[in-house]
């Protein structure tokens, strides 16, 4: 497996601890976590938010952040 960005090693080192420190970083948790990341993406409110005339795009970019986090482990 190759390097992880700290965010989505973070996420891994969560769900390990998670399994009360006994879990082992293996291709299915990364694919597990990845699946999960998705569904979480792809159903967080998106309502946008005007302000100033204009639209807020944050939650555009934190949805995409956690698709890239889901690539990511996919690609491992």
């Amino acid at each position: 497996m190759s390097d992880l960005s700290p965010t989505a090693q973070s996420v891994i080192n969560a769900a390990v601890e998670a399994g009360g420190g006994y879990g082992r970083a293996t291709p299915v948790l990364h694919a597990r976590i990845a699946a999960a990341l998705r569904a979480l993406a792809y159903n967080v409110y998106s309502d946008e938010i005007v302000t100033c005339g204009g639209s807020s795009y944050a939650l555009v970019i934190e949805r995409d952040d956690i698709l890239a986090i889901a690539d990511e482990l996919e690609g491992q």
